[in-house]
């Protein structure tokens, strides 16, 4: 999804995706079911990597694992990221609003996964295909519902929300109370689409990142 954000980018921004168990190379792998043991083990991983200026940009579940990586490298007086791009989730201090679907029955579970309009629609009716993806699905949404926000001090770092004016997921509301978790400064920038905006907006996306950390991160 990110790697053609690479073509948008001056080759001293380096573009470095991470894969999680259960999906792409890893999909024979047991996908994590509760955020803390996910942020633990990527942690873990990532610490050898982070000896260069580093920013973290995280859609969806993703935005909500790269802020509690984020205060997991606080914790463990490690290097932190210059800048964090969270999108396409709301606030963490906010509530859930929405019922947890992660023990429902697969016909349940299918029918909401229509909701984010995600998922192609020729997959959602392929029957042997989602047993196939199911147990992963449904590990990514147990460890978004069972989820717990705990207040801590305000990042030390800027912090910018990105959303999408017709996202039912994270509704533009949602996304002003990110402000809280920075001490520096704060943006929000909005975009076209539903929740899965980031689809097609990869030049403008790739250009905002690209201009907030670094006046020469473009790529002319």
């Amino acid at each position: 999804m990110y790697r053609s954000w690479q073509t948008h980018l001056s080759p001293q921004i380096q573009l470095c995706p991470v894969e999680l168990p259960g999906r792409g190379q890893r999909f024979n792998e047991s996908p994590f079911q509760t955020l803390p043991s996910l942020i633990a083990d990527l942690g873990a991983a990532l610490l050898p990597h982070l000896n260069r200026p580093f920013a973290f940009f995280g859609h969806s579940m993703g935005a909500l694992i790269s802020f509690e990586l984020a205060r997991w490298l606080r914790s463990h007086q490690s290097p932190l990221p210059q800048h964090l791009f969270v999108s396409g989730r709301s606030a963490p201090s906010l509530p859930p609003t929405a019922p947890a679907i992660h023990t429902v029955s697969d016909e349940q579970f299918i029918a909401e996964l229509r909701h984010y309009a995600g998922t192609p629609e020729a997959i959602l009716q392929h029957p042997e295909l989602m047993q196939i993806l199911l147990p992963t699905l449904r590990a990514d949404f147990k460890l978004l519902e069972t989820y717990e926000y705990h207040p801590q001090a305000p990042l030390p770092f800027p912090i910018t929300a990105l959303g999408s004016f017709a996202d039912s997921v994270a509704p533009p509301a949602t996304l002003e109370d990110w402000q809280i978790e920075t001490s520096e400064q704060f943006n929000l920038r909005m975009f076209p689409g539903d929740h899965f905006f980031l689809q097609g907006a990869e030049p403008p996306l790739a250009e905002l990142c690209a201009q907030a950390l670094c006046p020469e991160g473009l790529k002319h």
